[in-house]
């Protein structure tokens, strides 16, 4: 006699769609994002969300966001870099004087920008690979060491000032700028503002003049890192190595190249935003990208990275760093002290790490 079909294979079993929304890691994030949003729509000014309140909060985001997607995918996979605040500021040193103090056009100070500061990458996962040492304790040294590397260059370079400006005079006319600076579609936004459509000043001209660059770096590399994750053989080798790097090892997945290359992307996005950041200010200094690790960690464990590696969402920290954009700047429209940003960023950090060990255990089926 055939066996009952009601007891046949678990994997045959339909999953409910609140189950299957409960596995997914940019729930919390998610979550948050509308309850951040339902607050400040009760205690902010409107103005926060006209287009252009929404851009001012997305700038801060975007540059974070950044960062934090890097941040993301290396947690993933197993391992951390506190150093990434600290290359903002490094290569923002590498970049500036290239320009300024070589005269290189941006074609070669870029890659060269990028070349460098993935060899710090390269530099910190042999150390981590070779010696066994924590990621942790390993980027935490070179948060110390690229930090004074910029000062000691800033100095050198600037013949003792620790700020280094004339870069936008040095790249003016530069072809490649519009790519990493300013605002993208300003004709469409000029053409919105005539027919009506977005508000503008009184001369006509509109008061939103285009996207900035580094909110469209930021979507680019949020669906990229996505795709990867999701859609390619490496984002599985990144979830396996993050898992259980011995046991991905012995199922031929190269683990030191991928986590190789995890420290090189995220090196190189900490780049990518000293480059976007120095061309919009036209100047660079020691103290940028303080503390900006930390912030791109809680963004990431808030978009639903664990601490243990192996679990997260590329999608997740793009929420996660919106949500600390939208306090950011979502503060200075409401009547409350900007110093609670603080607090919130320990309370989030404690709720999202909470919410993640939840998750974690009902996808693992641990009690």
């Amino acid at each position: 006699m055939a066996s009952d079909t009601t007891t046949g294979d678990e994997r045959l079993k339909r999953v409910s769609l609140m189950a299957r929304l409960m596995k997914r890691p940019e729930l919390g994030a998610v979550a948050g994002l509308v309850l951040v949003t339902l607050f400040f729509l009760i205690t902010a000014d409107r103005v926060m969300f006209s287009l252009s309140g929404i851009i001012n909060f997305m700038t801060p985001a975007a540059q974070l966001g950044i960062l934090a997607i890097g941040a993301a995918l290396l947690m993933i996979g197993g391992e951390f870099d506190l150093s990434v605040g600290s290359m903002v500021a490094f290569a923002g040193l590498i970049f500036g004087t290239a320009v300024t103090v070589l005269g290189l056009p941006l074609i070669l100070a870029i890659p060269l920008t990028l070349v460098i500061a993935a060899l710090v990458g390269v530099t910190n996962a042999q150390i981590v690979s070779r010696t066994g040492l924590p990621s942790f304790i390993v980027t935490l040294a070179f948060l110390f060491i690229l930090r004074g590397l910029s000062l000691v260059g800033l100095k050198w370079a600037t013949g003792g000032s620790t700020q280094m400006r004339g870069i936008r005079e040095a790249v003016a006319g530069d072809p490649l700028v519009s790519l990493f600076s300013g605002d993208a579609f300003q004709g469409l936004f000029n053409w919105l503002a005539s027919m009506g459509m977005i508000d503008r000043f009184s001369s006509g001209l509109p008061k939103v003049t285009g996207i900035p660059v580094s909110i469209l770096w930021f979507a680019l590399i949020a669906v990229l890192a996505t795709w990867v994750l999701m859609r390619t053989p490496v984002g599985n080798w990144i979830f396996a190595a993050g898992g259980d790097a011995t046991a991905a090892k012995n199922s031929g997945v190269p683990v030191a190249k991928v986590k190789m290359g995890l420290f090189m992307l995220t090196a190189g996005c900490a780049a990518l935003v000293a480059i976007i950041t120095v061309l919009d200010s036209g100047s660079t200094d020691a103290r940028r990208g303080f503390q900006k690790e930390f912030e791109a960690i809680i963004a990431a464990v808030i978009g639903g990275c664990l601490l243990t590696g192996g679990y997260g969402s590329a999608i997740g920290a793009f929420f996660g760093a919106i949500i600390f954009g939208m306090v950011l700047i979502g503060l200075t429209y409401t009547q409350i002290d900007q110093d609670w940003y603080l607090v919130f960023l320990g309370g989030m950090l404690l709720i999202a790490v909470l919410f993640n060990n939840v998750i974690r255990k009902r996808v693992t089926g641990e009690r």
